[in-house]
């Protein structure tokens, strides 16, 4: 493989469709995840699909890709199995933090919030600096992370994520400010609502949320995590390399809908 990617949460949801769709694309995957029980079997079915279609150039990792040890771990073997070359894609879509409201019965606690706003939101930034300086990012390299509405929309139990993606977007644009001088681009993929497992953690009401979300968006429909795919693909060719410091709305125009 000449070209690989990095995906920061690989096995499920929009992580399983990008993997397959750039694996299909013919790049080479190195995939994080943390995986268990249930979630662990549908990670092992991705991985085997994976495998399947780069004819074995795929690495999966099940760890805690948040962890800055495992950083330190992991980049030299990273290194290793590109060969030295600079990654085509740092994919941030760990999906992973605390679903709670500011006040009630179950308010947030500090440690939720600083968990989730680490996991979900700064963890892009140590992956790219510690890229970096190993020479895993050079020209051409795009720096992705995965955001929703929910950035500008209070939702039911959505605050700490919510924190978390806004402080993600915003590490995004700086990285691209600072890094568009080497051809490193940085930008943040806005989903729709899409029926994943993430989704089921989030609320209750998730079968609500899809149905009033086919409702106003204008297509009629819910996001799918191969629409999301599909759009990291196409972000990822040549003639995307002007596109930087932006928000990529993949959601059928439901962010112009009003609010679920």
């Amino acid at each position: 493989m000449d070209e690989w990617v990095l995906l920061l949460g690989g096995s499920t949801g929009h992580g399983a469709a990008t993997a397959k769709q750039l694996a299909k694309d013919g790049y080479g995957i190195i995939a994080f995840h943390f995986d268990r029980g249930e979630a662990k079997k549908i990670a092992v079915e991705t991985i085997i699909k994976v495998d399947e279609i780069t004819k074995g150039h795929c690495h999966y990792f099940n760890t805690n890709a948040a962890s800055e040890e495992i950083m330190d771990k992991y980049i030299p073997q990273i290194k290793e199995i590109t060969s030295g070359q600079p990654l085509k894609l740092l994919l941030h879509s760990i999906a992973f933090g605390t679903t709670t409201n500011f006040f009630g019965s179950k308010p947030v606690t500090q440690k939720q919030m600083d968990m989730t706003v680490h996991v979900m939101g700064n963890t892009i930034l140590y992956w790219a600096q510690k890229l970096f300086a190993a020479d895993l990012l050079s020209k051409g390299s795009r720096v992705i992370g995965l955001t929703s509405e929910g950035n500008y929309l209070a939702m039911d139990g959505y605050g700490p994520v919510s924190v978390a993606k806004v402080a993600m977007e915003a590490i995004i644009r700086q990285i691209g400010w600072e890094l568009g001088k080497y051809g490193i681009t940085a930008n943040a993929v806005q989903a729709g609502v899409t029926p994943t497992r993430a989704l089921t953690k989030i609320t209750e009401n998730w079968k609500d949320w899809i149905e009033s979300t086919k409702k106003r968006n204008p297509m009629g429909r819910t996001t799918t995590p191969e629409d999301v795919a599909g759009t990291i693909s196409l972000l990822l060719k040549p003639e995307a390399d002007f596109i930087n410091c932006s928000i990529i709305y993949c959601d059928g125009g439901e962010h112009r809908s009003g609010s679920i």
